[in-house]
């Protein structure tokens, strides 16, 4: 299975047809929030149609400088609303947490650590994760984990919650700290986790995820 993976366009789409057309064909799209910057929710739908062309599913979730209200405009749209679900295509299945831990600007959508974890556990019981059977599963993230792929000028700014999921998926895609693109292999109760951050699509980065008997990275940056 091979997929693109976009995060913090910022509504700012410019790239976004570049970034398309070097991905080639690709059998998903993954879209790690913060699609617009503060609004307004209906740029969705401009994403949405510059990702057209490459005629497969798109999964989405929002970041913490989206509203809360573009769900509902994800929801009338034609790409899978990934908030708090999750949803199976082929054998992998992708669970979605959007949103952030919390920020020193009070952004639009940002959770506490203790309600990150609590849908962390809803989302991977449901995605079929027990100690018996280790399924194969996404986490499409808005921020990264704890020490993962999150350092910014003063430190480290991913959730600690959702470095809760290393050891229990086997992939976690994710954004929001622009800083820190790149790759980790991550391990936790005797298994690797694969952490990959994005990139801010806005300035031209993305990420393609190729998932086989392994998962590779390939970074399509312009």
């Amino acid at each position: 299975m091979k997929l693109l993976a976009i995060s913090d366009p910022h509504g700012d789409y410019a790239q976004i047809p570049s970034l398309v057309r070097n991905a080639g064909r690709v059998d998903a799209v993954l879209i790690a929030g913060d699609i617009t910057n503060f609004g307004p929710d209906e740029l969705t739908h401009d994403l949405l149609g510059l990702l057209e062309p490459l005629d497969c599913p798109v999964l989405a979730i929002p970041g913490n400088c989206d509203h809360r209200s573009i769900l509902t405009t994800i929801d009338a749209s034609s790409a899978v609303n990934l908030e708090n679900a999750v949803h199976t295509i082929g054998d992998v299945t992708f669970a979605g947490i959007g949103g952030s831990n919390p920020t020193p600007f009070d952004t639009a959508f940002e959770r506490s650590e203790d309600e990150i974890s609590a849908i962390l556990s809803d989302l991977l019981s449901r995605a079929g994760e027990t100690e018996e059977t280790r399924a194969r599963i996404v986490l499409l993230s808005h921020a990264p984990p704890r020490n993962t792929l999150d350092r910014i000028p003063g430190g480290n700014a991913g959730s600690e919650a959702i470095a809760g999921a290393i050891g229990k998926v086997d992939l976690i895609v994710c954004g929001h700290i622009h800083e820190d693109q790149g790759k980790m292999i991550v391990s936790a109760h005797g298994r690797e986790t694969v952490v990959v951050n994005v990139g801010q699509a806005s300035q031209g980065k993305s990420a393609i995820i190729t998932i086989g008997d392994g998962i590779e990275v390939q970074f399509n940056n312009i």
